[in-house]
């Protein structure tokens, strides 16, 4: 008996050691982190990578960013402002509990509270109503060709879960308030929270009752998730090279030519569908941080475009992006899909800048400070120091007050710039979704929520609200040329390049390289 006994233990403990060698941990990491778990409090990259990977939307994104079904199965249109989702049977959040209506319902309004685009986005997805547990429809202010995209911007939570801990409403994440969704997370996704150390570390491991798996789609090997954000592009490198991370998301562009050439790592590239751009306080009379005293020199379109004329674009594609960006004149991450947009920029001219800064009453120049994120975008404080060495060329003097993304988006987001630089992009590449959050006037509906320069063009706002609901797919494009062409004329911001954004792993790693710099975790299959 003791035999039998002693064999059984030692069987068990080979198995256990069996099942322990197949386990794999992927270790990840990027220039920066998440800045809240809430997935509805800041529309940013990273805090939308986190969040991913624990709550879903209604319809996702595949490999290939074609929308796909999620939570919801099937969709249509059952009028000209009416839609109709039908939600997946089976599905449970991660406590256990069903997901249904109510749950997406209440995300929905919990979203129109956001200080930030997700309530733009949930007023474009329309107002949701429970026909039954398992069917929702969507009622639109207008008709809304694009509804359907909307969605995949509303990560879904549970209403209990959230009644629970006191966090119906998003965190108010421009003034840094503390709520239990914001440290915690807890939905339907392919993973689940570990531990969370804001700054330090993040630690997820794989929820073994996803309903993905049964659908297929988990088809990597990953068991367990570490990201671990390194601010230094050297000890970010290093870690890779010792096999401390198996995968950087964003490799200094200096570097990349070397990586190419070592056999034991693979680079990933591809362009991103994000727009870098520079934006400007439009709005006060006086601006905040500059030496101009009682008004506001961003108000005259002669100031914005010598700005822009005093860039020299290639120079910074070369030197600073070290080829790795492709220079635009229009701030949309994406021109795919738009039929005769001719992509021209204002000409670099040092001589014209200095000319239409004396007629605009500065002929001496004046100062100003250029605020930007140093952990977010490509060489993005290294873009801002340069500009202010191109723009010192004209007779300006600009000082760049760079910091980390946390603190940038909350100055942003109250406001407190005169000229910051920003990104804008990722999977969803309608012009409208650029054109309303960004670029258009704020609105108690959520339009222009990331709008930080605050500016108001009544021409162009009017003519983005009719694309928004403008059903004729060319009567449409007729109408996005004509924003394109104020965008050009007014310059309400200085458009500088699309990202192109090389990822980099350990040799033997395979992933989806997506234009919306967003990898599925769930896909990625290590040696």
């Amino acid at each position: 008996m003791v035999g039998r006994r002693t064999l059984r233990i030692a069987l068990c403990f080979a198995l256990m050691l069996a099942l322990g060698a197949q386990a794999k941990t992927l270790r990840w990491a990027a220039q920066g982190g998440a800045s809240t778990l809430d997935p509805q409090a800041e529309a940013e990259l990273f805090t939308n990578i986190a969040a991913l990977q624990v709550y879903e939307s209604l319809v996702r994104y595949d490999e290939h960013l074609k929308l796909a079904p999620s939570l919801a199965t099937e969709w249509k249109a059952t009028g000209p402002r009416t839609w109709v989702y039908k939600l997946r049977r089976g599905v449970k959040f991660q406590d256990g509990t069903p997901l249904t209506a109510d749950d997406v319902v209440f995300s929905f309004e919990r979203a129109r509270q956001s200080g930030s685009a997700f309530k733009l986005y949930a007023n474009q997805a329309g107002i949701p109503r429970k026909v039954d547990e398992h069917t929702i429809e969507f009622t639109t202010a207008a008709p809304n060709p694009v509804q359907p995209v909307a969605l995949v911007n509303i990560l879904i939570m549970s209403r209990a879960w959230c009644e629970k801990h006191r966090t119906t409403r998003p965190q108010d994440f421009a003034h840094n308030e503390e709520t239990y969704s914001a440290r915690h997370a807890m939905g339907t996704g392919p993973f689940r929270l570990v531990s969370y150390e804001a700054g330090v570390k993040t630690v997820y491991e794989k929820n073994r009752d996803w309903w993905g798996i049964a659908a297929g789609l988990y088809t990597g090997n990953v068991d367990r998730v570490e990201f671990r954000p390194i601010a230094s592009p050297p000890t970010r490198m290093a870690a890779l090279k010792s096999g401390e991370v198996d995968f950087v998301l964003d490799p200094p562009v200096q570097d990349v030519r070397l990586l190419e050439r070592d056999p034991s790592l693979k680079v990933w590239n591809g362009e991103e569908n994000r727009v870098i751009f520079i934006g400007l306080d439009m709005a006060r009379d006086q601006l905040l941080y500059s030496d101009v005293k009682g008004r506001n020199p961003f108000k005259d379109r002669r100031v914005r475009l010598a700005l822009y004329q005093a860039i020299d674009i290639e120079a910074l594609k070369r030197s600073v992006m070290r080829g790795l960006s492709i220079p635009t004149g229009i701030p949309l991450p994406s021109l795919a899909g738009l039929p005769g947009v001719k992509d021209v920029r204002h000409p670099f001219d040092i001589e014209a800048a200095r000319r239409l800064l004396a007629e605009a009453g500065y002929p001496k120049g004046f100062g100003f400070t250029l605020h930007c994120p140093n952990d977010r975008y490509v060489n993005d404080e290294k873009i801002c120091i340069a500009l202010a060495g191109m723009w010192a060329k004209a007779g300006l003097r600009v000082a760049v007050d760079a910091s980390p993304k946390a603190l940038y988006f909350q100055k942003c987001e109250r406001l407190d710039v005169s000229a910051y630089l920003v990104g804008w992009g990722g999977a969803t590449t309608d012009p409208i979704f650029t054109l309303k959050p960004v670029l258009h006037a704020r609105t108690a509906q959520g339009a222009g929520d990331s709008n930080f320069g605050n500016f108001h063009l009544p021409e162009l706002d009017a003519l983005t609200d009719r694309i928004e609901s403008e059903m004729d797919p060319a009567k449409r494009d007729t109408m996005i040329r004509e924003a394109i062409a104020i965008l050009e004329r007014e310059v309400p911001v200085l458009p500088l390049h699309r990202q192109v954004i090389p990822w980099v792993t350990r040799a033997g790693i395979t992933l989806a390289h997506r234009a919306n710099n967003t990898p599925l975790l769930y896909a990625v299959r290590m040696p």
